[in-house]
Order: structure tokens, then C-alpha cells, then sequence
């Protein structure tokens, strides 16, 4: 196959006066320059860049980021800098430790009849966002929807995340882990935890699939791993990912017991278990008797009614009637009650820690 090459070109007014910085300082390459007697032209490489520095070139000299594992000791610790032909440089870390928003509590409810817009996102993938304010950056919760079944034009890829759900509400879709296997169908009533960085692939879906994704905090990074190919030859079902277990927990396998509030039972997806206390992931139905007014001392407790309605009371708010599609966010200490449910009421309850503390009121 034939050798192809890219590079981009920065300006100079003195070529002599850029060499030592490109090489020195930054610790580039030089592989070519021209001509010998006067250069004009040099082509430097390093650090995954392929730069032509000309004398005389029309572009502005523009921005280079250059991230390292050792930031403190690249460039002499300096995190920014300016070579002398004009190009800003700026030194930052490889791997960022993840920041957690501190949470801006707020009393949320989004509506599927207040016709959200569906915008299209990785993948091809349809997003309306459940949570518009984000609770100032800790969290984001997604209704996500594929059309058209098939084949999804995915690619192995991971995010890095300190929580992360995917909760099927319609449809299926089959999705390949590492070092869990081969392809998984997740189904209706079915989720997975993707741990931090775990990587995966979306393969399939079927027509009208809808799921509930849940990251923290909001905006995380999604990176491709184009060395890695999926399956992977080893099976490692306990295997941790920054101290979390992959999930696949089946609907139809799991028991309802009594829950936090009185006049629901609960379905444990076992997720509390396997992040070790990062977020616990429930169903909840009524049992039939009438639900008291509660408070939870938790920090982020975010609910999607799945199927059938009920109405929400808030403390100082006007009642809301739910049904289908619609998700609510109760912030810590205010008093709310779930009323009204019809029989076929299923809400898929998220809170982060995971088992908040409930007062009864």
C-alpha cells in the first residue's frame, strides 16, 4: 500500500529562530529542510504531529496542544508558551483525573407531551434529554431511540465516566463488552452498567429500540479505541473497572420486595452491589396501598415512568399527572408522594449514592 503522509503547516518570518524551540524545548524531530544555503522549509515530527514550518506561509501561526502523562515535567513544567514564530502552545495532562460536579439540586419534570426535540447524535442515534438543566453538570439522563433496526455504524469505543447506565425500555439491541463474552441482547426491562472505560460496541438493534442512558458527570469524554477488537479471547466476569463490576441484569429474572416507600415494591437490578454503593438502579410498581408523603436524603434521585400513570405531589408544587415517557428529579429534602397510580404503573428509579436514606412524613 503507498505510503500517504499529512502535515500541518505553520508561518515563520525566521525559520533559524523556530528550530530550537520545535527541538528543544518541545522536543520534535527535524527530518527535512530546504534549501541547505538559506533554509526556508523545515518538516518536524513528534509527539504524534507532522509539522511543516514555512517562511512566508499565509496561515496564522494558530494553537498546538500537546497532552503528556508528565505535564510538570515536559517544557520545563510551563503550560503555556509562544514560539517564536507565533504559535501558542499548550501543555496539559494526557489523563485528566474526572471531575464531579458538585449537584445543583432542582425539582425536574420533563413531559413527553411538552415535544422535546429528538436531535441526532454518535452513531446516528436519536437523543432527547430528560434532565435539560444537567443539575449543573453532575448528571445527564438521555431518552434514547434508533428508528430503523439493523446494523448500527458503531465503533469500539469507551467513556470516561463515573457512572454509567443503559436501561432498555423498548425493542432490543445487541451489544459486544470486553472481556465479557460475545454479543449481548439487552431487552425490554433489561440494563447494563458500563463501567468507567469499559470498551464496547453497538451491533444491532431492532426497529423502534428506546433506551434510558444515565452518565455522570454530564459531559464526559467518549474516546475510540481503534487497537482493541471485540470479543476478546478472555471471559473475566469479575473483573473491576475502577472498582466497578459490569452488569447485565435481566427483567425477567428479578423479584419484587418491599422498597423505600410504602405502597411500592421494588425490583433490585443489583447495580448498588456492583458499583459498591455509587448508584443503586430500581423498578418500582405499587402494591396497592396509598403511598406516604416521604423525603430522601440522597444527592440525585432521577425516575422515568415507564408505563402507566400516577400523579406527583411536591412540597410548595403544583401536582403533576405522569404517564409514559415522562421523568421527574426530586431533590434531597423536599416532600413529595407518588399518588393516584394506575395498576400498571412501572418506574425506573435511579439514585446516586446508591440506597438513599428515606424519611416518612
Amino acid at each position: 500500500m503507498p505510503e500517504t503522509r499529512a502535515e500541518i503547516r505553520l508561518p515563520t518570518q525566521e525559520l533559524r529562530n523556530d528550530l530550537p524551540f520545535f527541538t528543544k524545548v518541545l522536543g520534535m524531530r527535524l527530518d527535512m529542510i530546504y534549501p541547505a544555503d538559506d533554509p526556508e522549509v523545515a518538516v518536524l515530527s513528534g509527539h504524534g504531529l507532522r509539522l511543516r514550518i514555512q517562511k512566508g506561509a499565509s496561515e496564522p501561526p494558530g494553537t498546538l496542544r500537546i497532552l503528556t502523562e508528565d505535564p510538570d515535567g515536559f517544557a520545563g513544567g510551563q503550560r503555556s508558551l509562544t514560539a517564536p514564530n507565533g504559535t501558542r502552545i499548550e501543555i496539559d495532562d494526557l489523563n485528566p483525573p474526572l471531575v464531579l460536579p458538585q449537584t445543583e439540586h432542582a425539582f425536574v419534570v420533563r413531559r413527553l407531551a411538552d415535544q422535546a426535540p429528538w436531535v441526532i447524535g454518535r452513531a446516528g442515534m436519536h437523543y432527547r434529554d430528560l434532565v435539560p438543566s444537567r443539575l449543573g453538570g453532575a448528571m445527564i439522563a438521555s431518552h434514547i431511540r434508533i428508528p430503523d433496526g439493523g446494523p448500527v455504524p458503531d465503533m469500539v469505543h469507551f467513556h470516561r465516566v463515573g457512572f454509567q447506565l443503559i436501561f432498555c425500555i423498548k425493542g432490543w439491541v445487541d451489544v459486544v463488552y470486553e472481556d465479557q463474552g460475545g454479543p449481548i441482547r439487552l431487552q425490554a426491562g433489561d440494563c447494563f452498567i458500563q463501567p468507567p472505560e469499559i470498551r464496547h460496541r453497538v451491533l444491532e438493534a431492532s426497529d423502534g429500540i428506546e433506551v434510558i442512558e444515565i452518565g455522570v458527570p454530564a459531559e464526559h469524554v467518549t474516546e475510540i479505541d481503534h487497537d482493541m477488537t471485540l470479543p476478546t479471547p478472555h471471559l473475566r466476569p469479575d473483573r473491576e473497572w475502577q472498582g466497578q463490576r459490569f452488569v447485565f441484569n435481566q427483567g425477567t429474572e428479578g423479584a419484587f420486595a418491599p422498597c423505600r416507600l410504602p405502597g411500592f415494591v421494588a425490583r433490585d437490578t443489583t447495580i448498588n452491589a456492583n458499583t459498591k454503593g455509587v448508584a443503586s438502579v430500581m423498578v418500582l410498581r405499587p402494591d396497592g396501598s396509598a403511598a406516604p408523603w416521604a423525603r430522601h436524603a440522597g444527592d440525585i434521585l432521577f425516575t422515568f415512568v415507564m408505563s402507566g400513570e400516577m400523579t406527583l405531589e411536591g412540597e410548595g408544587k403544583a401536582p403533576f399527572r405522569l404517564s409514559p415517557g415522562d421523568a421527574f428529579v426530586i431533590p434531597p429534602g423536599l416532600a413529595t408522594r407518588y399518588a393516584d397510580p394506575t395498576p400498571d404503573l412501572a418506574l425506573l428509579e435511579v439514585s446516586l449514592p446508591g440506597d438513599p436514606a428515606t424519611a416518612l412524613l
